[in-house]
């Protein structure tokens, strides 16, 4: 594991809904608190939550939460949790809340203030979803300066999608540090191929390449990602 000269934090993007943001962002803060680093997993928003006696809670924010070091609350890794599963600002504006990029930078600045080894912040859909009338989710990548890791659901279409949010993020001027393929389809034609021009085409290293399961536990996942390839970007 290669050592940390300074705490780090990424911006955790994919190619749109369901392609495995938190199976892979869970999957690195696992990798990483094994390995001894403090790990802060952050879903600022955070649509089809359930009502519990605790408030209401979203499995993707839980997911992180069980991956992280730092003893800091439901609230802090999820501050903005909506009943429906639907598109934020929609759920948002149906609740009454408007979200806005500074506020959410806001909260997740509160938390890296504890300097966490390792800070993945998550976001929802894909980099164009927006937060309100004006602002998408890449706003708040932008305002944190945050390096992106874009992960990529590999199926039918996923070289277009793959290469438009790669050219979204840097041409929003900001750093894409790693990508992960993650196959979210038992069966893909020609899925090689498919890897194999992504390879070539997107200008970051893949640190990750996920095969295909059903009902996986986080721990399963961590020897297909390579954590050592994104934290050897932050050395340098």
């Amino acid at each position: 594991m290669s050592g940390l000269k300074k705490s780090s934090a990424y911006f955790v993007t994919g190619t749109g809904t369901g392609v495995g943001k938190t199976l892979v962002t869970s999957g690195l803060l696992a990798a990483a608190r094994l390995s001894g680093l403090s790990t802060a997993g952050l879903k600022p928003v955070a649509a089809g939550c359930e009502l519990t006696e605790d408030g209401l809670r979203n499995d993707d924010a839980l997911a992180l939460q069980a991956q992280t070091t730092l003893p800091i609350s439901y609230e802090q890794i999820n501050p903005v949790a909506l009943e429906p599963a639907i598109a934020p600002h929609i759920a948002a504006a149906e609740a009454g809340r408007r979200l806005s990029a500074d506020r959410l930078a806001g909260f997740c600045r509160g938390v890296m203030m504890q300097r966490p080894d390792l800070t993945l912040i998550e976001g929802a859909g894909g980099w164009r979803v927006p937060l309100n009338d004006r602002e998408t989710f890449a706003e708040l990548a932008k305002i944190m300066q945050l390096p992106v890791i874009l992960v990529v659901g590999m199926d039918l279409g996923c070289i277009n999608l793959a290469l438009l949010t790669a050219e979204a993020i840097q041409r929003d001027g900001l750093t894409l540090a790693g990508w992960v393929a993650n196959q979210v389809v038992p069966t893909m034609d020609r899925y090689q191929e498919n890897l194999e021009t992504l390879q070539r085409r997107i200008r970051c290293p893949m640190i990750g390449e996920v095969p295909y399961q059903s009902g996986v536990e986080v721990e399963q996942i961590i020897e297909y990602l390579s954590l050592d390839a994104l934290l050897e970007q932050a050395d340098k």
